[in-house]
């Protein structure tokens, strides 16, 4: 008979984060968890650590309580990598702007654009919207200043600016230098189609 070990295998797929991540983000405790599966707390943290290995039934039990498929404990993660060199230029306005989409295309929940501005770079003179709930600006060099329907904003390298997506406003690079730019806008308001 084979002996069992009470140490997690050091070359198990790490499952604890992902254990803990859906019962924090279903605001239960520790304890909530322990009462409603008869497990100790003890366990449960050792699991939720990968200190520990639990049993296929134990496995089953958490994953029923904490309503996650069991097999989302193994999937790969959907990670993708885009460099900057290969990030596909877009044009959503800006005048001597070179946008470049760094979040993948099929990427709806949010959406990442660098700007490299010339000194003279604007996003027109004419207010304009973009359907999202929220955008933030983030300065990396140069300075910018938004200006909304009833005021303008100036901002410096390191600055950033959160705003309602769909509140008018436009945008130009001020002190005679270019200046890079981050854009973080949430959901995604367009696919990217090249």
């Amino acid at each position: 008979m084979r002996a069992i070990h009470p140490d997690a295998d050091p070359n198990a797929t790490p499952i604890g984060a992902r254990l803990r991540a859906a019962r924090t983000g279903q605001g239960m405790s520790l304890g909530q968890l322990a009462d409603t599966t008869g497990l100790s707390k003890g366990f449960l943290s050792r699991v939720e650590r990968d200190e520990t290995s639990p049993s296929v039934a134990t496995l089953v039990q958490l994953c029923q309580v904490l309503s996650l498929p069991v097999g989302a404990l193994f999937a790969e993660p959907e990670i993708q990598r885009i460099s900057l060199a290969e990030a596909p230029r877009i044009n959503l306005g800006g005048v001597h702007a070179d946008e470049r989409l760094m979040s993948p295309r099929s990427e709806h929940r949010v959406q990442l654009l660098r700007s490299e501005l010339e000194p003279d770079a604007h996003g027109g003179s004419d207010l304009y919207t973009i359907n999202c709930d929220v955008e933030v600006l983030h300065v990396l060099a140069g300075s910018l200043t938004v200006r909304f329907a009833d005021r303008s904003v100036e901002l410096a390298p390191g600055d950033a600016l959160t705003f309602p997506g769909r509140e008018p406003h436009t945008w130009h690079v001020t002190g005679g230098e270019p200046a890079s730019v981050l854009w973080v806008i949430v959901p995604a308001p367009w696919s990217g189609s090249a």
